[in-house]
């Protein structure tokens, strides 16, 4: 802001003003405040990265599976990519536990390993927060010959 000002001598001569600008706040904004992460999405990224790995055929035990098989043909239901996902969020870091059933011929351990790679860069990626742990229960095998445990619809 500039103002003219008279001098003693009587020339006007231009002023600066001196004015202090405030800045609201203070700080990075990036830490002004708090996310939180509910268990629920950290459960459905793990879930959907799991998924994408060669070798895992499904979510979740037996049983959850035809739970949620009958679930996701309820009108106004929607597919649950969380099922087999179970996950511990803290402030910093996240634990998760997997129930996966693989396909027959693939190597257990290969699989495991290729789902905890993938679910912890999506997690972390996607959350910032440090997965500390990624739990794999296989729970079974999906052999050539079996029919998909998805119950037949009573209306057609």
């Amino acid at each position: 802001m500039t103002e003219m000002a008279t001098t003693p001598d009587g020339d006007n001569e231009p002023q600066t003003s001196t004015r202090k600008t405030t800045r609201r706040g203070g700080g990075d904004p990036a830490v002004r405040g708090r996310t939180t992460i509910a268990d629920g999405v950290v459960e459905k990224i793990a879930g959907l990265a799991a998924r994408d790995v060669l070798g895992v055929h499904a979510m979740g035990s037996g049983l959850s599976r035809t739970f949620g098989a009958v679930r996701d043909r309820v009108p106004g239901g929607s597919k649950s990519v969380a099922r087999g996902v179970k996950a511990e969020v803290g402030e910093v870091q996240t634990a998760l536990d997997l129930e996966i059933v693989v396909e027959y011929g693939v190597s257990i351990s290969e699989v495991a390993r290729a789902v905890r790679e993938n679910v912890i860069a999506a997690v972390e990626r996607m959350t910032g927060l440090e997965v500390v742990e990624v739990n794999i229960a296989v729970s079974d095998v999906k052999l050539p010959d079996e029919e998909e445990e998805e119950p037949e619809p009573r209306i057609q």
